[in-house]
């Protein structure tokens, strides 16, 4: 049984999802001030003793990019204040896309992110659901990539989908591995469309492989940003006399013109979940919000008490 004091503290950027995964654990968030002057400069300061203590700072580092150093800021304050250890949770890992160096004279975004916590000292780094698995690789110390498949299957259980008509379309080669693992475990048909991708967030059709007729389809990616992949998706299907679409994916990216894109497009629901704080202007009707919060909190209790942390993967 771990001795140190557990301490969670939480960024500007999702305080609500940070709240949710203390009160998994009983605990109240830690005190701290976060605050940006007239200029744009971030100050930080830790309004409790945490010598000793096991800190855990809740920070995702979607856009904007100060998200990335107020966690940076709250890094390096709790080195310098002495916690014993510094656990990053990180619900949504910003700059994930941008994993290796696919043409000349461009930087490997992820692993820069990862080199920066663990530059200022950070032990530990825990995310969920990352674009891709190889970012792991970049980080010297554990990082742990959870799973929101729990949560995501309850969810598309409670559709009360007929599995013998129904089809999990995988949008993109990308996600082929993870619709295929959904498809067997809900005993659903399995679909895939060839995607070309000719600039960023641009990308057209060239084939749809699978029969979608009469077929309730489920769309399932790790986030919905600007929605082009999952609105062009969702108009194959119908084209090919799908019965309903529903959009599933962790991250709520949802930037650009990402909104009105679903709300005119036929996709009948849209589930995502609360690693990326979703403002009052894009929850539409259409839009299902599920909470990971008992995900990360037991990941917190475990790395705490020194347990293992690869039991929440086998799901």
């Amino acid at each position: 049984m771990n001795k140190n004091k557990l301490k969670i503290f939480s960024g500007r950027s999702n305080p609500a999802l940070a709240e949710k995964i203390a009160s998994t654990l009983n605990q109240d968030l830690g005190s701290i001030s976060i605050r940006t002057f007239s200029d744009g400069e971030i100050w930080v300061k830790y309004e409790e003793n945490i010598r000793g203590c096991d800190v855990f700072i809740i920070q995702s580092t979607n856009s904007p990019s100060e998200n990335i150093m107020e966690l940076s800021l709250m890094v390096d304050a709790a080195v310098r204040a002495s916690a014993d250890t510094v656990t990053v949770v990180i619900p949504y890992f910003g700059y994930g896309r941008q994993d290796r160096k696919d043409q000349p004279r461009v930087p490997i975004s992820s692993r820069v992110m990862v080199d920066i916590l663990t530059a200022l000292g950070t032990d530990r780094i825990i995310t969920l659901d990352l674009h891709s698995t190889q970012i792991q690789g970049f980080a010297n110390i554990p990082f742990d990539n959870l799973y929101s498949r729990s949560v995501l299957y309850t969810a598309i259980m409670d559709e009360k989908l007929d599995p013998k008509h129904s089809v999990v379309l995988a949008p993109d080669i990308g996600s082929v591995k993870m619709s295929q693992s959904y498809a067997k475990t809900l005993g659903m048909h399995f679909a895939l469309i060839d995607k070309r991708r000719f600039a960023p967030n641009q990308a057209e059709i060239n084939h749809l492989i699978g029969d979608l007729k009469n077929m309730d389809v489920l769309i399932i990616d790790d986030m919905i940003d600007t929605a082009g992949t999952t609105v062009n998706a969702a108009k194959a299907a119908m084209d090919e006399g799908a019965r309903s679409v529903t959009a599933v994916a962790t991250h709520g990216v949802l930037s650009g013109p990402a909104i009105e894109r679903l709300n005119d497009s036929m996709i009948k629901k849209i589930i995502i979940t609360d690693t990326i704080s979703i403002t009052k202007d894009k929850k539409i009707d259409k839009i299902q919000i599920i909470s990971v919060a008992n995900i990360f909190g037991e990941a917190v209790n475990r790395v705490h008490n020194g347990e293992s942390v690869s039991a929440l993967f086998e799901f």
